[in-house]
């Protein structure tokens, strides 16, 4: 087996008191393909700015192959100090670097280099920065949240080129989709220490429940210990003094054991404060339009969002997605055409830039309105620190600074302020972003519960599939089409599904809609719809009743092979399931084409 290119080994780092890294090692050979995974503050970003030779560790070893060449991709790139983009391209190119190519990548990515620099957008700069890191054709690709700030062409460019890629490559994302295409191993960065499995992030849950259920285990067996050596410093015969002190000290290390896993609570408790209900319709747009000076932005769209929708809305950056949500609320006014909104409703809104978080206010102080130590949520009052709990902060952030919170902690500061807020209407503009794997389970689950409606905009399209029930999508010329689902139903829509790399390589404006070719519906096919919806839930009723049944933490212990066969079955049902809905879908579109 080849020695790795790079290899970090027994990495430790310590912030004042508290250690950030404790024992962390990671390995990276040619070709492999690593996501970087862990919790928001865990340390990821460190690690990686410690691969790439920025930041020097407390201890520990750093060994790069000699002549291996190595780039690594911040969160946030620095092009200061460069007039152009071409300049801050051309800058991070070695001797034996090919220009050409780094112009070429620009291109792909719908820049030209002559772009100023203090002009750039977030998603300019990102592209910019990858065409950096990309260009030299490193042999070690470091890339922290490559995607923030990319829309939805530049990420799917992104993923060919780094499956196609050679290098060996550390990835932190918090796009699920892109890991899942891309990785083939899993570093997870838990509590300072490092494991790893060389499978697919699509493995990485259950690899981490396993974990999970183990360290429960221990947990239990660990609470027993203590007891019995309280019990025994209450009862034990006490004459012999050396055995007496040896029993303490291990007893204060089992009890500092203790105090260490709870400290790093992995509960999670995000919910919706609930409004009254809206009317049925909450937003009504009738053709409507909306120009900046010669480019039309939204060009005689018709829309109706009813109570209980969640609409997704995507396409390039620069197509017009948050100026399409302030005309949908009512925050501006169309151009041409009406929009009338609903009655009744109560609005929350998160948006992409965290506007709405003051650097300079405390998080307690953003929680409260600075008004003493109480947050009200949903009508209740809850001490400031039980509500910073449920969203993984600690007692002692109480009074931190915004402003020197991570972007993940500021994601869920204002997630924390704006669901404390009773709505019926959620507006939420890019909230994925930088949040990390374990908090976005949990948002779908939440908004999965919500009883609202919800507008959506988003580039992760993952998060689309499992939350929009249509999305609208820009197509050009400021024109929008609405489709039936999440990202990837409205890719089967446009008949796009085939070659998802080909379309990553288009230009950042998306293709134009495929028309529904009009077809003939017939007696047997509308017949097959009807028994269609029985079909599917009864499936669900199945399938819930399977759940419920491998829900009892016991039942792989006490019976593992009825756990086997469950399993089996449920993943037989949900298959069943998902050609079932899919069939429902073709039946409806078709059913659509044919009635118009």
């Amino acid at each position: 087996m080849a020695p790795p290119l790079l290899l970090l080994q027994d990495i430790g780092l310590s912030f004042g008191a508290s250690p950030l890294l404790d024992g962390a090692t990671i390995g990276v050979g040619a070709g492999e393909r690593i996501c970087l995974v862990g919790r928001n503050g865990c340390g990821k970003s460190t690690l990686l700015r410690i691969a790439a030779g920025m930041v020097v560790a407390d201890r520990g070893t750093r060994f790069l192959q000699p002549g291996a060449t190595l780039r690594y991709l911040p969160q946030e790139p620095d092009l200061s100090g460069f007039a152009t983009v071409l300049d801050y391209v051309l800058d991070g190119l070695d001797a034996e670097s090919d220009a050409h190519r780094a112009r070429g990548l620009l291109d792909q990515l719908g820049l030209t280099g002559a772009e100023a620099t203090e002009r750039l957008s977030g998603g300019e700069a990102r592209r910019a920065a990858i065409v950096r890191v990309l260009a030299p054709a490193p042999d070690v690709l470091l890339l922290d949240e490559p995607t923030n700030h990319l829309d939805l062409p530049a990420i799917e460019w992104l993923e060919a080129e780094l499956r196609g890629s050679r290098a060996g490559i550390v990835l932190i994302s918090h796009d699920r989709r892109l890991l899942e295409r891309v990785s083939r191993s899993i570093v997870w960065l838990d509590r300072g220490r490092t494991s790893r499995i060389d499978r697919g992030f699509s493995h990485f849950e259950a690899w981490r429940d396993e974990v999970f259920e183990q360290e429960a285990r221990d947990a239990q067996k660990l609470s027993r210990e203590i007891a019995r050596e309280e019990d025994w410093m209450r009862y034990g015969v006490t004459a012999r003094r050396k055995r007496n002190v040896r029993r303490v000290a291990e007893l204060t290390t089992l009890r500092e054991r203790k105090r260490e896993e709870q400290r790093d609570s992995r509960d999670l408790r995000v919910t919706a404060s609930a409004a009254s209900l809206s009317g049925k319709i909450v937003t009504d747009a009738k053709s409507i339009s909306k120009s900046f000076g010669d480019q039309a932005i939204i060009r005689d769209l018709t829309l109706r969002v009813l109570r209980g929708d969640r609409l997704g809305i995507v396409g390039p950056n620069g197509a017009g997605k948050t100026t399409l949500l302030r005309l949908l609320t009512g925050i501006d006014m169309p151009d041409q055409g009406t929009i009338t909104l609903g009655t009744n409703l109560s609005i929350a809104t998160l948006d992409q830039q965290r506007a709405a978080l003051d650097p300079a206010s405390t998080l307690a102080e953003t929680l409260t309105g600075g008004r003493g130590d109480m947050v009200e949520v949903g009508g209740t009052f809850r001490h400031v620190i039980g509500y910073m709990k449920d969203f993984q902060f600690r007692p002692d952030q109480a009074r931190t600074p915004v402003g020197s919170l991570s972007g993940g902690e500021r994601g869920r500061l204002l997630l924390a302020a704006i669901l404390a807020k009773p709505s019926n209407l959620l507006i939420l503009d890019e909230p994925t972003n930088d949040l990390d794997i374990e908090t976005l389970d949990i948002l779908q689950d939440m908004l999965g519960d919500y009883s609202g409606t919800i507008l959506l905009v988003s580039h992760d399209r993952d998060f689309l599939d499992r939350i929009a029930t249509s999305t609208l999508a820009a197509e050009g010329d400021g024109r929008w089409v609405e489709y039936a689902g999440g990202y990837t139903d409205m890719l089967a829509q446009r008949g796009e599904m085939g070659d998802v790399s080909g379309q990553a390589r288009k230009s950042a404006a998306t293709s134009p809609k495929r028309q529904v070719e009009r077809a003939a519906f017939s007696f047997r096919d509308r017949h097959r719809l009807k028994t269609l919806d029985a079909e599917i839930a009864k499936l669900h009723a199945e399938i819930a009743s399977l759940e419920a049944i491998l829900a009892d933490p016991d039942l792989f212990k006490i019976n593992p092979r009825k756990f086997e066969t469950t399993s089996g079955k449920l993943s037989d049902l949900q298959d069943c399931l998902t050609a079932a809905e899919t069939e429902w879908l073709d039946l409806e579109l078709k059913r659509e084409a044919a009635e118009t």
